[in-house]
């Protein structure tokens, strides 16, 4: 057994002394301490005396550092202790600098790294380098890992299943312009002819003329004439070689969030407009603890017909989706990070998806109601091209999330909740794994009708706790948690954020998303300070926490019992309508009462096969 002595030079602080002694004496080491006020002389006295591998001493007083610590290293010279005993030294007002300066054998600033320290005790070099290699080949995480989609409620089962039989029913012999896109793309990917750079060959014109003659005139303009939509450029060589040196200087450590558990993962949701800001941004995300991102792209761009090519740069919301852009992005992750690419809401779905899948996306994006209503696609077109979707997921072996959108009106969680349902058991069906995202949110149905009047607990624990009831699911809090209650100010921001997720997480979710603390508002560029604030503040949230949980009022009972009702009688209604389409129309999943209308864009280019 191998004794350490540790010292505290300064006359009053000594709590880090006793807790390496702690962690020490755990790892198997015979940690001996000294008391507060210990000299110079009286440390290497007792060196002397024990014979330790190690010295290890700490400072947080500011003044006479250099002088009192310059002593202990002239002195364990002089009495011939360095021929067998390391000096290592940390403390408040202790740096880097500092400790090399004045020749100490090792020195450790922030937090304490028990497994540094001991590869010092031990005289290993380059331990920090091995755990960094070992954070990069940690494994991938799985967001369904331990669920078995097992029903609980099998009154809500059994309408689920009239219903998405009804929808499947429905679809078959139907296709659109998305469609016929998809296939295209994955006609040119298995060719090798997909890519923008891939050299001029026949079975390439020939396939992009196909595939343009189902896009729109803007999209078409864009591979004939050059001629890009308002507000994009091509990024130019130059900018995508500059990338290393932005990364140039750092390394990547892995500091997970979570205090306690293995759960939940943590997604930070990106979209500056530019792919080369995006990676800054991951890399940011990653290093601070993120075990995944979801990539956000314009708005314009699901109203098209018709995705773009090459490396592209925007100066408004989202980046663009091309093949170029998402191998940009995904060859700068860290192999263990999961990726999400939203394409659940446009005419471009399907061909979202062949697209994210080809460039290595881990988890993919669909809600039909969503798209079809606050999403602004029509109904009819994203029913068809989004059973089209979940197909392909179910093809690609890729888990599937379901956004929430009552974030954007009015509409009721219940009426919110029996679309996620209905998304889910389709999936099922068709052999995806489905992951609802119920909106933890002050959304304008909360504010309106004063559920959240007394706290921003209750209810959100009754939207949490009622998928508990119903079915054995992943569920993961998004897009992202606390959304609406953030406000321009920074602080407030990230406050917001980290209380959610504190919630959430003693919800026992499975992931959960957070944006930075500047995407609470749209002004300006999403700053990467501003995304740490939300790191930080979430970090600190969960160590707080801890395996603690929140305790919400009664009310949150009647709540849940309430929105359990309403979801069951929401798809009551739906299946005795007999169309899903219909339904959403008719806005039996959010009417305009709520805020929601039937999308219009794309409407009446469902045909026959």
């Amino acid at each position: 057994m191998k004794t350490v002595l540790l010292a505290p030079l300064d006359p009053v602080h000594d709590n880090a002394v006793k807790l390496l002694k702690r962690r020490l004496d755990e790892a198997g080491y015979q940690a001996l301490t000294m008391p507060p006020g210990t000299t110079v002389e009286e440390v290497v006295e007792k060196a002397l005396a024990v014979h330790p591998a190690a010295i290890l001493v700490s400072r947080t007083l500011g003044y006479k550092v250099a002088e009192t610590l310059g002593q202990l290293v002239d002195l364990a010279e002089a009495s011939g202790l360095r021929e067998t005993t390391r000096l290592g030294v940390g403390g408040m007002a202790i740096t880097k600098e500092t400790g090399a300066e004045l020749g100490f054998d090792g020195t450790f600033v922030g937090a304490l790294n028990i497994k540094e320290v001991i590869a010092f005790i031990e005289g290993r070099q380059g331990v920090l380098e091995e755990d960094h290699s070992a954070q990069a080949q940690r494994p991938k995480p799985d967001v369904v890992a331990g669920h078995t989609y097992a029903w609980k409620d099998r009154k809500i089962e059994a309408l689920l299943d009239t219903i998405t039989d009804q929808i499947l029913g429905w679809v078959e012999g139907k296709t659109t312009d998305g469609i016929q896109r998809a296939l295209i793309r994955t006609e040119m990917l298995e060719a090798g002819v997909a890519h923008s750079a891939s050299p001029q060959s026949p079975v390439r014109q020939r396939l992009l003329e196909k595939y343009l003659s189902f896009c729109d005139a803007e999209i078409q303009a864009a591979y004939q004439e050059g001629k890009l939509p308002s507000g994009v450029r091509p990024l130019d060589q130059a900018e995508i070689d500059r990338l290393p040196e932005r990364l140039a200087g750092g390394h990547f450590e892995f500091q997970s969030l979570r205090h306690v558990g293995d759960k939940p993962l943590f997604f930070a949701q990106y979209g500056t407009g530019c792919p080369v800001m995006d990676v800054v941004h991951i890399k940011t995300t990653e290093a601070w603890g993120a075990d995944g991102v979801l990539h956000f792209d314009p708005s314009w761009g699901a109203q098209r017909e018709g995705l773009l090519q090459g490396h592209l740069t925007h100066e408004h919301d989202g980046t663009i989706l091309t093949l170029e852009n998402l191998s940009f992005i995904r060859q700068h992750m860290e192999a263990p990070t999961l990726w999400n690419v939203r394409g659940h809401r446009g005419l471009n779905t399907p061909e979202t998806q062949v697209l994210a899948h080809a460039a290595g996306a881990d988890l993919l994006k669909i809600n039909i109601p969503y798209g079809g209503t606050a999403g602004g696609t029509d109904p009819e077109r994203l029913t068809v091209d989004g059973v089209f979707a979940l197909r392909l997921a179910a093809q690609y072996g890729l888990p599937f999330d379901i956004p929430g959108n009552d974030e954007l009106s009015g509409v009721p969680p219940h009426k919110t909740f029996a679309g996620l349902l209905i998304m889910m058991m389709l999936g099922l069906k068709l052999g995806a794994r489905p992951i609802p995202k119920p909106l933890l949110c002050y959304s304008p149905h909360m504010t309106i009708y004063g559920h959240m009047d007394d706290n921003m607990v209750d209810m959100n624990v009754a939207k949490l706790a009622v998928w508990q009831e119903i079915v054995d699911t992943p569920v993961w809090p998004g897009e992202p948690v606390g959304f609406m209650t953030h406000t321009p100010d920074r602080v407030q921001s990230a406050v917001t954020t980290a209380n959610h997720a504190a919630l959430a997480a003693s919800m026992g979710v499975s992931a959960m998303t957070f944006a930075s603390s500047d995407e609470a508002y749209s002004k300006g560029p999403i700053s990467v300070p501003a995304r740490v604030d939300t790191l930080r503040a979430v970090r600190e949230s969960l160590r707080f926490l801890g395996s603690a949980h929140f305790q919400p009022t009664p009310a949150a009972q009647r709540m849940q019992a309430q929105l359990h009702l309403g979801i069951t009688a929401v798809l009551e209604k739906i299946a005795q309508r007999g169309d899903f389409v219909a339904s959403i129309y008719e806005g039996l999943l959010g009417d305009q009462e709520d805020g929601l209308y039937p999308g219009r864009t794309g409407r009446g280019t469902v045909r026959s096969k």
